[in-house]
């Protein structure tokens, strides 16, 4: 596998060409639903050896970033009447303005790549087309070309903050399982690839059986879960919980109980602690381990099965699956234990808040605490739904045969998720909007399952 190398990113915010005070151009949301704007990107300049090709992949990726959003709608480049852009000029607005181009944002930027040194600068400025003003500019240097991928989905993630508000999810990357076509259930190895599913690699091997993998939300770590030969019982495996830090190769076990299984472990917000289902004797409940120092703490303590925790991301709540209500429905409780008062009336330590006649899995806080993503099964499939944290506004956002595991992008607009489109068919792995618009596949060299969207990367941080 490859291997992280620091490398320092300068950033230069103000260029000229400075911006009047006027109100910033900004995507129009009405509710929950984005109204997508028009944007222009016509290739970046090129200044230096190798800098046009670079240029021109960059820009593709960008363009490719943005398209993939339900925020954006690019304008096509075969209508874009002026073609002499300079990076130190400003555009002739009323070409962007015109029918056929209606381009409501522009984003004009070059490449240099120095001779002396080889480092590259890459500079990019954002215009409001009626506004007729520069918006944002930023500059990167990085000290080699090879670093160019990264620095476009940076670029994607300044333009769709600055046009959004939200933060982007571009420069970030996403584990998952990779299975081999028709090969055994429980088989799989781990993998890793950007967002885009540019950059896909295994992470470990000697383990084929791996499942559940889970992103810390501050850093490259992730659990996963794994069968391994059980060393009491020759020609057995148990299921063991593991912490693997991707930048340095080290994992570790978690912590093991006598007589018992550890699975379904989740990070807390601050990466500091796990929540996670032991099954003990048949039963299962959630625990909470201090990961500096080993400290447990069990939250639950019923006859149903507690499983598949998952904290907000202020880290004073957990949603969990229980099947203490006939059959598995979504539950909330304090992570202290306290007792609290419920959506729905009255005062428990846990609270349930679906009540469906579907079965309820997989439910994932989103990172801006405002929606809980599941999977849900009933009427002979299983689809990808949200609902508020309060069992509130559940809408179900996806209709396939089996589609489960889902996992949110670090901004909390997009859901990735596994999909078998039929029997038989083998999983794939798919994303889609909040909005419920936006369903798009997701490249993987194989069969994939189980994704984790990481965090976005350190600026700090570069692929080699």
């Amino acid at each position: 596998m490859r291997h992280f190398k620091s490398f320092v990113i300068a950033v230069a915010v103000t260029m000229g060409l400075a911006a009047p005070a006027l109100a910033q151009l900004r995507v129009t949301v009405v509710g929950e639903e984005y109204v997508p704007m028009r944007i222009a990107v016509p290739d970046f300049d090129a200044s230096g050896n190798g800098a046009e090709e670079i240029a021109r992949q960059l820009s593709d990726v960008l363009r490719n970033d943005l398209a993939s959003s339900a925020v954006f709608e690019l304008v096509d480049k075969a209508a874009f009447i002026e073609r002499d852009l300079s990076f130190d000029m400003a555009p002739r607005y009323p070409d962007w303005q015109v029918a056929g181009v209606a381009a409501q944002a522009l984003v004009v930027g070059n490449v240099v790549i120095n001779p002396a040194n080889n480092n590259m600068t890459v500079q990019f400025r954002l215009y409001n087309v009626f506004g007729q003003s520069q918006q944002f500019a930023r500059q990167y240097t990085v000290v080699t070309p090879l670093n160019w991928r990264r620095l476009a989905h940076r670029v994607a993630d300044d333009i769709f903050s600055q046009l959004t508000g939200d933060g982007g999810y571009f420069d970030s990357r996403v584990v998952f399982v990779s299975k081999t076509p028709g090969e055994d259930m429980v088989r799989g190895r781990l993998a890793i690839m950007d967002q885009d599913g540019a950059n896909a690699e295994f992470l470990l091997s000697g383990f084929t059986s791996v499942i559940n993998p889970r992103f810390s939300p501050t850093d490259q770590r992730i659990l996963y879960g794994a069968y391994v030969p059980d060393p009491k019982y020759p020609g057995a495996t148990l299921l063991r919980t593991y912490l693997y830090d991707i930048e340095n190769g080290r994992q570790e076990v978690l912590a093991e109980g006598p007589n018992s299984m550890d699975y379904s472990a989740r990070f807390s917000p601050d990466g500091r602690s796990i929540a996670l289902s032991r099954a003990v004797g048949g039963n299962s409940d959630i625990y909470v381990i201090e990961l500096a120092r080993r400290t447990q703490r069990r939250l639950t303590n019923d006859a149903a099965i507690d499983t598949s925790p998952s904290f907000s991301p202020d880290g004073k709540m957990l949603v969990f699956v229980s099947d203490r209500g006939l059959g598995p429905q979504l539950y909330i409780m304090r992570e202290d234990g306290a007792q609290m008062n419920c959506p729905k009336g009255g005062r428990d330590t846990t609270c349930r808040i679906t009540f469906d006649s579907g079965r309820f899995t997989d439910p994932v806080w989103s990172p801006r605490g405002d929606w809980i993503a599941f999977s849900r099964q009933g009427d002979g499939k299983f689809s990808i739904g949200v609902i508020r944290t309060d069992g509130s506004g559940m809408r179900i956002l996806t209709d396939g045969y089996q589609d489960e595991s889902p996992t949110w992008s670090p901004n909390g607009r997009v859901i990735a998720f596994e999909r078998t489109a039929s029997r038989g068919a083998g999983p794939k792995l798919w994303s889609i909007d909040l909005t419920g618009r936006n369903l798009r596949r997701m490249a993987t060299p194989r069969d994939a399952t189980n994704p984790t969207w990481g965090p976005l990367l350190k600026v700090d941080a570069a692929q080699q």
